[in-house]
C-alpha cells in the first residue's frame, strides 16, 4: 500500500467503495487523513465499515471543512451529468481528484524522480503496458504496474529512488489526475469510445491530451488525426515528443516496416529489433504497441539490448492473442478480450489460416465489419445466442457450423485443424460479450485454456488456471 501522507491531518470526502475506491479510502488513512465515505450502493458501504472506514450520506457533511474529494473513475464527473456528489463539491469550491492523482502527490513528495511510465489510447494500452512492465522486469529493475490494468494504483509499494512505475490510465482517471506529469507518457490512438462519459469525441481527445502534455517526454502514435494534432501542440509547448507509427515513416521516433521496427533519429534511422518469430506481437497492431514501449523504456534508460531481449521473452497479455499450445503446426489462441467485432479484427488479421471460434451475446453490427478478412477464416465454429445472426452473416463467404457450446466448438475445431495438416490457428476471439454463458471473458479464456489442456498430444505454452 501507499499511505497518501499529502493530506495527513486533513479532512477528505470520497465516494465510490469498488475495489479501487476501497484501496483509496484505506491509503488515505494510513496516511493520516480523516476520510468520510460513501456509496450508492447500501453493499458497499456496509463492507467499507466492516473494514473500520467511517461512512456518512456526503449530501449531510460539511463541505467547507473538505480538503479535497476523492471521486472513483467509475462515477460520471461531466456526463451525461454530474454525480450529484459532484455537484456538492463544485458548489463548495472543493477539488476533485482520483486515486491516480493521490499518487502522483506522493511520487512529488517521496520520490519525485522515480521513473513513471503513464499509458492510455483506445485500444492497446493494457498490452503495451504488460509489455513495458516485463522489459522493465526482465531487465532486473524494480517495477511496479498499475492503474487501469487491474491493480489500484495505491495498492503497489510506496514511492522510492530507481523503484519503475507502469500505470495504464483510462480517460475516466486522467479526468480526476490534473497534475500527473509521467517520466515518459503514452498516447498511443484514438477512435470514438467513452462519448456517453465525455459529450463528444474533442472532449474525450481533449482529456486524453493532457496525460502527454505533463510528460517529460511524449510518445504519441500518429496513425489518427486526433493524435496527430495533438503530438505537433504538445511538441509545440516544448514537450519532447517521440511519433509512433504501425505503416507510415516519422522523421523523429519509431515505426514499424513490415516486422521490424525503426528508429528515427536527426536525419538517420537504423532497425532496432525485428518481431518476426515473436508469436505474441504479431499484428500491425502489436508494431504499434512494441514501437511505443521501446521508444518509453528508451526513455527511461534502459538500453537497446535488455528492449530486445524483454520483447523476445514477453509472454502476452492473458485473454488477448494468447498462445496457449501447440500441437504439430497447430496454434490454439485465446482472445477471448475481443468481445466486439473491431476487437476481434487484429487478431484475425496475425493469422493467415484460422478455424474460428466466435459468439456469444451479440453486440450492436455484429460481425458485418469483419468481411475483408473472412478469406481467412478456413471454418467457423459458433457458439451462444448470437451463433444464428453470425451463420446468417457467414453465408456462402465461409463454411461454419453451430457448435452451440465451447467445448463442441474446441473438440470441432481442433479435429479439423489437425486433419487439415498446414500451419494454422484454432482461435477463440468470440467478437461477443461473454455474459449469455460466461460470468466475463476472463472465465470465458480460462475454460478455453482448460479445454486446449484436454485435448490429446497438445504441448501447452501456459499453465491452465
Amino acid at each position: 500500500m501507499i499511505p497518501v501522507t499529502t493530506f495527513k491531518g486533513k479532512k477528505v470526502a470520497l465516494f465510490g467503495l469498488g475495489g479501487s475506491g476501497l484501496a483509496t479510502a484505506k491509503a488515505l488513512v494510513a496516511g493520516g487523513a480523516d476520510v468520510t465515505a460513501w456509496d450508492d450502493n447500501p453493499d458497499s458501504v456496509a463492507k467499507a465499515v466492516a473494514e473500520g472506514l467511517t461512512t456518512a450520506d456526503l449530501r449531510g457533511i460539511y463541505w467547507g471543512a473538505q480538503a479535497a474529494f476523492v471521486l472513483s473513475p467509475g462515477v460520471p464527473l461531466t456526463h451525461p451529468k454530474p454525480h450529484w456528489s459532484v455537484d456538492l463539491a463544485r458548489a463548495a469550491g472543493v477539488e476533485i481528484i482520483g486515486d491516480v492523482e493521490l499518487f502522483v502527490r506522493e511520487r512529488r513528495a517521496h520520490a519525485p524522480d522515480c521513473p513513471l511510465i503513464a499509458i492510455t489510447g483506445t485500444n492497446g494500452k493494457s498490452t503495451t503496458t504488460a509489455l513495458i512492465a516485463h522489459i522493465l522486469k526482465s531487465s532486473g529493475r524494480d517495477t511496479q504496474l498499475g492503474g487501469n490494468i487491474g491493480t489500484a494504483i495505491l495498492t503497489l509499494d510506496p514511492p522510492k529512488d530507481r523503484r519503475f512505475y507502469v500505470v495504464e490510465c483510462s480517460s475516466y482517471q486522467i479526468d480526476l489526475a490534473p497534475t500527473l506529469n509521467p517520466t515518459a507518457g503514452i498516447l498511443l490512438n484514438l477512435t470514438p469510445d467513452h462519448l456517453d462519459r465525455h459529450g463528444t469525441m474533442q472532449h474525450y481527445a481533449a482529456v486524453k491530451e493532457r496525460l502527454v502534455a505533463g510528460s517529460k517526454t511524449a510518445v504519441i502514435g500518429v496513425d489518427d488525426t486526433f493524435c496527430a494534432l495533438i503530438a505537433d501542440r504538445v511538441e509545440r509547448a516544448g514537450v519532447a515528443v517521440k511519433r509512433i507509427s504501425k505503416r507510415n515513416v516519422v522523421a523523429e521516433g519509431l515505426y514499424a516496416e513490415g516486422s521490424r521496427i525503426i528508429e528515427a533519429h536527426a536525419g538517420a534511422s537504423s532497425a532496432l529489433v525485428d518481431l518476426d518469430g515473436i508469436q505474441t506481437l504479431r499484428g500491425s497492431h502489436n508494431g504499434q504497441n512494441a514501437a511505443a514501449a521501446i521508444a518509453a523504456c528508451l526513455a527511461v534508460g534502459v538500453s537497446a539490448d535488455e528492449i530486445r531481449s524483454g520483447l523476445k521473452s514477453f509472454p502476452g497479455l492473458k485473454h488477448r492473442m494468447q498462445p496457449v499450445a501447440k500441437r504439430g503446426q497447430v496454434v490454439f489462441v485465446n482472445d477471448s478480450k475481443a468481445t466486439n467485432a473491431d476487437a476481434a479484427a487484429p487478431a484475425l488479421s496475425s493469422y493467415e489460416r484460422i478455424y474460428w471460434i466466435a459468439g456469444g451475446l451479440p453486440k450492436e453490427g455484429g460481425i458485418v465489419s469483419l468481411a475483408p478478412l473472412f478469406p481467412r477464416i478456413v471454418k467457423a465454429y459458433l457458439i451462444g445466442e448470437a451463433a444464428p445472426a453470425f451463420a446468417a452473416t457467414l453465408g456462402e463467404a465461409v463454411p461454419y457450423e453451430i457448435s452451440g457450446t465451447l467445448e463442441k466448438a474446441v473438440a470441432h475445431a481442433a479435429t479439423d485443424a489437425g486433419e487439415d495438416g498446414l500451419a494454422s490457428a484454432v482461435m477463440l476471439s468470440p467478437a461477443c460479450a461473454s455474459f449469455d454463458q460466461f460470468k466475463n471473458f476472463e472465465v470465458r479464456g480460462d475454460a478455453f485454456v482448460g479445454l486446449v489442456a484436454g485435448l490429446k498430444d497438445v504441448t501447452m505454452l501456459i499453465e491452465p488456471t
